[in-house]
């Protein structure tokens, strides 16, 4: 199994792209989220990913920079099932509110035509807290993080040597993950900017962690591999490195900070 970050910046980045990812296996994808645009077209092109290919999709929350791009996928599948007779189905998960609004903008956004695969090829499916899908072959768990900004879900993968991958979405990590959190051979934690620079950023207004934050709650949490993203952009020629310097202070596990298009063997 691969995990390519398509993704890696904050809702309001300019220098690379909105925080989004896609797990392969066996040739197939699973997308999570879709960053704020069509230039999710242009990040799987990036990296040979046919977007033919993905069979499962998974929405966290209803802010434009993770639902968006998910709406041009819908259209690329829907415009080429109904122009070119593309025989491929698609899952789309989310909580309900995430369907209801993907369905809405469907509606009012997409041609006729477009929409005319949504309950037939292109599966809308609401996912409830603790539910289990079958994804990729692979057992995922779908959980609230309890937000207080926005519903958001989370996720559990289990991986093919019984291992786990968690992703927390773009919020600091709630006790009420910990069930599905700890001991992961993998853990996506956001980190909206460096702890010595939240006084610049403002991490906490906008319910989201620093390195440090991120990073210590890692520790007792006894992950092996933990994934910054969702972050700043105005450091990101040296963000790797400075993240890293700064986040190695506070955990001992192996701490990566890709960039767009990085990919990790799982």
């Amino acid at each position: 199994m691969k995990l390519t970050i398509l993704g890696t910046g904050n809702a309001m980045v300019t220098k690379c792209y909105n925080t989004c990812f896609a797990i392969e296996n066996d040739g197939h994808y699973f997308l999570v989220d879709g960053g704020g645009g069509n230039t999710i077209m242009k990040q799987l092109k990036n990296v040979d990913i046919d977007w033919r290919e993905i069979t499962d999709v998974f929405v966290t929350h209803k802010h434009i920079d993770h639902i968006m791009g998910i709406v041009w996928i819908m259209r690329l599948f829907g415009q080429n099932i109904a122009e070119k007779g593309l025989e491929r189905e698609l899952n789309i998960y989310g909580h309900e509110e995430v369907i209801h609004i993907l369905h809405s903008m469907a509606e009012l956004l997409l041609q006729k035509k477009h929409c005319a695969a949504i309950g037939k090829q292109i599966h809308m499916i609401k996912v409830k807290d603790g539910e289990e899908k079958d994804i990729l072959k692979h057992k995922v768990t779908f959980f609230d993080i309890q937000s207080t900004k926005a519903k958001q879900f989370g996720f559990s993968m289990a991986l093919d040597d019984g291992e786990k991958l968690t992703c927390c979405g773009d919020e600091p990590f709630n006790p009420c993950e910990e069930t599905y959190a700890k001991d992961s051979k993998w853990l996506l934690h956001e980190a909206f900017c460096l702890y010595a620079q939240a006084d610049k950023y403002q991490p906490y207004k906008k319910h989201h962690s620093t390195v440090k934050d991120a990073c210590e709650l890692t520790e007792t949490l006894q992950i092996r591999n933990l994934i910054l993203y969702h972050t700043e952009d105005d450091t990101l020629k040296h963000r790797k490195e400075l993240y890293t310097k700064e986040g190695s202070m506070y955990y001992h596990g192996t701490l990566y900070v890709p960039n767009d298009l990085d990919k990790f063997e799982l």
